[in-house]
């Protein structure tokens, strides 16, 4: 960026988002990321309450924020926020497919609830909400981008989280199943796979001394920071990428090249 301008390759103006999970974290940033870039957001999140002061910084970029409560679990929730975003905005252009859950246990301790709920959240609700903004992207016949996140986990196993890593190792197929069968209609869909980025929900975790070794084993010795992901998001969401797609993109300081 210059002067706070993004280059006119990832330029977003005219463009219509819709970002899940966009309350906090890492769907909060996603979603000023795009505003800044030019785009209008349609900020999606099981509770709108978070999203009013997000909206006003979104609006803060001359753009237009929309907030708008949805279960991604649920079809006809989904059905009905990407209607709200569509009457509100027009058509949409970009997804990005962010919301998530975390259920941390050892394995013999998990339960069947337990299991259900990341699954539902994690993959069932990346696959209605991609499926659900695919058939309206076909419907206008002028393409889109389609960005799922999962995570360096849906390639990597670690200890206690057996249903995070199984449901980001779907979206990461499931992404190159649509892709595949989305080009010829000029939809591409890629995935973003972060590492260990520092938020307000893991912060404090890393402080500890679990947390402080996890740091150790990243070759850049650091966490990430939600601008680090920024250039793949825009990247992705915009016509810089027109010839990506079913890609997964790692970001993580070089955790994963390591054995």
């Amino acid at each position: 960026m210059e002067g706070g301008k993004v280059s006119s390759v990832f330029d977003l103006t005219g463009q219509r988002a819709i970002v899940t999970g966009a309350s906090r974290g890492l769907g909060r940033h996603f979603a000023l990321t795009l505003a800044r870039a030019g785009a209008q957001v349609a900020l999606a999140a099981r509770g709108v309450d978070r999203l009013a002061e997000v909206v006003k910084e979104v609006e803060g970029f001359n753009g237009c924020g929309v907030a708008i409560q949805v279960n991604v679990t649920d079809g006809k929730s989904v059905k009905r926020c990407i209607e709200v975003a569509e009457n509100t905005l027009g058509p949409i252009n970009i997804l990005v497919n962010n919301a998530g859950i975390a259920v941390t246990k050892p394995l013999l301790e998990h339960a069947e609830e337990d299991w259900d709920s990341v699954l539902d959240t994690n993959l069932k609700g990346v696959w209605l909400v991609a499926q659900e903004v695919a058939r309206r992207m076909v419907h206008y016949g002028q393409g889109g981008s389609i960005v799922n996140i999962a995570s360096v986990l849906g390639e990597r196993g670690i200890s206690q989280l057996p249903g995070y890593c199984a449901s980001k190792g779907g979206i990461i197929n499931l992404t190159r199943a649509m892709a595949v069968e989305l080009a010829p209609h000029g939809i591409r869909v890629n995935t973003i796979a972060p590492g260990y980025i520092e938020t307000d929900m893991n912060r404090q975790f890393f402080t500890t001394q679990a947390g402080q070794r996890l740091i150790k084993r990243i070759p850049q010795r650091r966490l990430g920071q939600v601008e680090d992901l920024d250039g793949i998001l825009l990247l992705l969401a915009s016509d810089a990428s027109r010839y990506m797609t079913g890609s997964v993109i790692t970001i993580d300081g070089g955790q994963s090249a390591m054995l």
